[in-house]
């Protein structure tokens, strides 16, 4: 199976950019429906530049876009790069879940 389709420097950004709670919220809400960014920052306790460098982080990223409607600016998450993160955290599970076994087999070797 071939899940690597984030690069090494793309999967840093993603898990940089979800180490925060205010862009998980962001990520969150934008995967669910397209949202201004001016109601992105009237719903966090910062500034409206603030919420802009964390739009502009998630953005980098891959985890969403900013679309131009006018004078607005338009969020949406993308759950395409959330599906490739989750396609590699379950190749590392899957690859844990392997080594677990393989110690346990050998364990179970050496018991007397």
């Amino acid at each position: 199976m071939v899940v690597y389709e984030l690069s090494e420097e793309q999967v840093n950004k993603v898990f940089r950019a979800l180490a925060d709670a205010t862009r998980r919220d962001i990520v969150r809400r934008t995967l669910n429906e397209e949202v201004r960014v001016s109601d992105l920052a009237a719903s966090y306790d910062m500034s409206f530049a603030a919420v802009q460098k964390h739009v502009a982080a998630l953005e980098a990223a891959g985890l969403v876009t900013k679309i131009a409607r006018g004078r607005e600016r338009i969020v949406r998450g993308q759950p395409d790069t959330i599906r490739h993160v989750k396609e590699l955290l379950t190749a590392y599970e899957d690859l844990w879940h392997q080594r677990i076994n393989r110690l346990d087999a050998f364990l179970a070797d050496e018991t007397p």
